[in-house]
């Protein structure tokens, strides 16, 4: 078995264009979101043969015995051979990555699954609250090393949460948070603000914020955070080697993710890409997508209008009709789960390949659902954002057509902390209240059936304690 070196060769690691027909190459050093040759995106590519691969994943179980080094605490950077780009003296780290994968029995059941078949990787115990600090940690170590003094992201809230931390943190960089108006749920926007990053509210949605953000980002050399940025995904793959360690470096059937960005997918993908090519992994898990259905386009363009990867070559005059028409009929993300509210998303071309690598699937599942799937996990053990319960929900429906068998072992991507957005939470639980007869009225939330309600009752022992005796 090898031994694993701690060393970093930055001189193995390179940028490479997605497009096949382009495929040019970039140092590891440069910052770019795009190919400047054809606009394609770029993927951070290594030359393994070059670098110490481990014999056995198993290997890196001892990394947790040298947890006194922030390094190998990161649930992000104690897989650091696995993306070596970076020196160990430029990486920043918070201590990201010490979430956890939990067999859900009650979740499971609620899915349609056999007994501890379903488990959940619960992203939100990360220094921000949401799988971000996966990405993060990664983007502003590259942001490091290349010198970068200013970084900048559009949000739907999680982003720039986790972008702000990094910057207050490290006292490291001024940051700069586009976002669009009244499209951020509190809870994530109190964290931009309480940490000091500039907020910058556009009166537009997400993929708006996006555009500018895009724009503005090169003439004013900020460095751009958003998961277009190929080493955020970089540290987004160590979602998945967290959840092959727990499950014992077992391979699951089934990793269902929410779809948003599409960087976790994307991430995912490429992942089990490598750890296959590397001969770490025998077989590589079914990849499940869950759109929202107010925010569905890669739905639309995979399941109902056939879009796939097709070796590299994407039909990309298929994706351009798509958002014309979009534009045309003026169609906007509309969902309760804010942090996949997006029109456009950056990465539907990495999705595509991990869809096609990972014998993938896309479904859409309706606020409806995706509030009863919450409640479900909630009463569970596990708070989440909204955004987290599509993952839920999708197996649900999955499993319902047959494509999930209860007999598969299922991980359900929960992405975000419930205190992310606990209007929504509140209002579901307290149907009767105006406030929340409004919020679900207006998302075509038409039942509370697993709503857990306050009971009302006069401050009056004798009235209590019958009430306590009557639950």
């Amino acid at each position: 078995m090898k031994k694993i070196s701690t060393a970093v060769q930055t001189t193995v690691a390179y940028q490479k264009c997605l497009n096949l027909d382009c495929a040019e190459t970039f140092p590891v050093d440069e910052t770019l979101t795009a190919c400047p040759s054809c606009g394609s995106l770029l993927d951070v590519q290594y030359d393994w043969d070059r670098l110490p691969v481990p014999g056995s994943l198993k290997e890196f179980e001892s990394r947790w015995a040298n947890r006194n080094q922030p390094l190998d605490f990161s649930g992000v950077w104690r897989f650091r051979q696995l993306l070596p780009f970076a020196p160990d003296d430029k990486i920043v780290t918070i201590g990201e990555g010490q979430t956890i994968l939990q067999q859900a029995h009650a979740v499971g059941k609620y899915v349609g699954m056999g007994a501890g078949n379903l488990h959940l990787q619960y992203e939100g115990l990360n220094p921000s609250g949401s799988f971000k600090d996966n990405g993060m940690t990664a983007a502003i170590s590259h942001a490091n090393m290349v010198g970068a003094t200013s970084a900048a992201c559009a949000s739907t809230g999680n982003t720039s949460a986790s972008l702000a931390i990094y910057a207050s943190s490290s006292q490291m960089f001024k940051v700069f948070v586009f976002v669009g108006s009244g499209k951020i749920a509190y809870g994530k926007l109190s964290q931009a603000l309480d940490y000091g990053s500039k907020t910058l509210q556009l009166l537009g949605d997400f993929d708006d914020a996006m555009a500018r953000v895009k724009e503005v980002a090169g003439p004013a050399k900020i460095y751009l955070c958003n998961s277009i940025n190929p080493f955020r995904l970089e540290g987004q793959k160590t979602i998945m080697y967290r959840v092959l360690e727990a499950l014992r470096w077992e391979v699951p059937d089934w990793i269902v993710v929410p779809g948003g960005n599409l960087g976790n997918s994307s991430a995912f993908g490429k992942a089990f890409l490598e750890l296959k090519q590397l001969g770490l992994i025998d077989r590589i898990p079914r990849l499940a997508i869950i759109n929202a259905a107010g925010s569905n386009t890669l739905y639309r363009l995979f399941q109902e209008q056939g879009l796939r990867w097709n070796n590299g070559r994407p039909d990309q005059e298929l994706i351009e009709r798509f958002y014309t028409q979009m534009d045309a009929d003026g169609r906007r993300a509309a969902t309760l789960a804010t942090a996949i509210q997006i029109n456009r998303p950056v990465n539907l071309i990495k999705a595509l390949r991990a869809l096609d690598a990972c014998d993938g699937v896309v479904r859409q599942v309706t606020d409806q659902e995706i509030l009863d799937a919450k409640a479900q996990i909630g009463a569970g053990g596990f708070g989440c954002e909204p955004a987290s319960a599509a993952s839920v929900a999708g197996a649900r429906l999955l499993r319902a057509e047959g494509v999930i068998a209860p007999s598969d072992r299922v991980v359900c991507i929960l992405t975000g902390h419930q205190l992310k957005d606990p209007t929504v939470t509140v209002a579901y639980h307290t149907p009767q209240s105006e406030s929340s007869r409004k919020l679900l009225a207006e998302n075509e939330i038409t039942t509370t059936a697993y709503a857990n309600e306050p009971i009302v009752v006069e401050n009056d022992y004798d009235k209590i304690l019958k009430a306590v005796r009557g639950l």
